[in-house]
């Protein structure tokens, strides 16, 4: 059943925790999955949490550690022996999660917690996988897998399939390798079990398998695996062996993430925060787009300023202003995020740049007729004013809604082809450009036919 975690079940659990009532807080977390006991984490202190964390059984505990948040987890380490984290905790862990529990730690303090493993084997997968980047395919993947040889029989994969399978929780493929270790490629289960236990491997595996190599980027596998859906992918080095396996929970963890970096950047964040974070930290990463915008809004004066006496010829000008930036930065925004959106999920195909700024031309074109047509009809007939500010008004309205979505094309497509995060587009970036391009386009305009008609 789905756990919901609510104000008075944290504030029932901390009376508990202050009376010291172990039976009671046990029982509030009775058959609570390991993720909804770190949710509950996040609503205590530091010695509340070691205080419940103190009751779990062992397995739970390695489990719930695995799944609390880097910050939660790096606080909570803290407070624990550096000989309880290795034997009771890291000792039970998959080797993917045990480098992700260890990897922000120090250097000293990562050699005394893999002297603390008994299993050397283990200890060395966990040392294996420190050394990859944490944003690539070798920095998510796990050792645990299911290997067999090419050359065994049905009868020897079977016998060495139940010694492997004591370490892994799940099983989702059977990968078949060379005596050098090269990934050959998949055993299916039921072929397997229904084939004669003399029969070799080599003749009843599938040799059609995708991979990834350890240094691709985390995001291209998360692409792979959504795009075949694949609940589990193999990594190979460079020469082809088997170095280990990505699951689809280590995946979905890299969607997430990325979905929230993009966000962020969207919003103007120059890096990832949270909500708990000092003031320090949030300055820091709000400050540069705000610096930006704030050069973008001194520039919007100064041209506003260059138009001054226009604005004071005719007034009914500057009731327009807010409408001509929102329109301007809306349409670009609208734009960038079709586009940045494509790229993601690289539906643009082998499109040229030429046919989508045509179809994003004809769509803006569209858009502008019906939105300077409205505006057209409301300033002449409804509210009353002159024709040349009309026509002005429409006129600059339909060109930058056509320069916008231009603008909110070709920014995320260039930021794409120099290696930068084409979210960024959809920030700040596109808005304040537009703004100040905008009020140049409208004032210009504006002046132009209110002098001559």
């Amino acid at each position: 059943m789905q756990f919901e975690l609510t104000r008075e079940y944290i504030d029932q659990l901390k009376r508990i925790i202050e009376e010291k009532d172990e039976a009671g807080a046990i029982g509030m977390m009775d058959g609570l999955h390991p993720a909804d006991i770190a949710e509950i984490y996040d609503e205590l202190n530091t010695e509340e949490a070691k205080f419940l964390y103190l009751l779990l059984d062992i397995d739970t505990a390695a489990d719930v550690l695995a799944e609390l948040e880097e910050d939660d987890r790096d606080r909570f380490l803290k407070v624990l022996p550096i000989e309880v984290i290795a034997k009771q905790f890291i000792h039970r862990m998959d080797s993917d999660d045990a480098a992700d529990v260890i990897g922000g730690m120090s250097e000293e303090q990562q050699e005394e917690i893999l002297s603390h493993i008994g299993d050397i084997e283990q200890a060395g997968d966990i040392v294996d996988l420190l050394h990859y980047d944490e944003d690539t395919a070798g920095g998510l993947m796990a050792k645990e897998l299911v290997m067999v040889n090419e050359n065994w029989t049905v009868l020897t994969c079977l016998r060495e399939l139940s010694r492997q399978a004591e370490d892994i929780d799940e099983i989702y493929y059977v990968y078949v390798v060379d005596d050098d270790g090269i990934l050959k490629g998949t055993l299916s289960l039921k072929i397997m079990i229904l084939s004669p236990t003399s029969a070799k491997i080599s003749n009843i595996y599938q040799p059609d398998v995708m991979s990834v190599h350890t240094d691709e980027p985390d995001e291209e596998v998360a692409r792979i695996m959504e795009k075949y859906d694949l609940v589990a992918i193999p990594v190979i080095d460079s020469i082809g062996r088997l170095m280990g396996r990505i699951t689809i929970d280590d995946v979905v963890d890299v969607i997430r993430d990325e979905a929230e970096k993009d966000y962020q950047m969207a919003s103007g964040l120059t890096e990832d925060v949270e909500s708990s974070d000092s003031v320090w930290i949030q300055t820091r990463a709000r400050l540069p787009w705000l610096l930006i915008g704030l050069m973008g809004g001194l520039i919007s004066a100064f041209v506003i300023s260059r138009h001054e006496g226009d604005l004071g010829n005719y007034t009914a000008m500057a009731f327009f202003i807010p409408l001509i930036t929102a329109m301007g930065g809306n349409v670009g925004v609208q734009s960038a995020a079709i586009i940045v959106q494509g790229l993601a999920s690289n539906s643009l195909g082998f499109e040229s740049t030429i046919s989508r700024l045509l179809r994003e031309l004809m769509g803006a074109f569209l858009n502008g007729i019906i939105c300077s047509g409205l505006v057209f009809i409301v300033n002449l007939f409804l509210v009353g004013h002159s024709f040349s500010l009309t026509i002005s008004v429409s006129v600059a309205l339909f060109s930058v809604i056509i320069f916008a979505s231009i603008f909110g094309t070709l920014i995320p497509l260039t930021l794409h082809r120099m290696k930068i995060d084409p979210a960024l587009a959809t920030g700040p970036f596109v808005t304040t450009l537009n703004d100040i391009v905008g009020l140049f386009i409208y004032l210009s305009i504006g002046a132009y036919f209110l002098s001559v008609i």
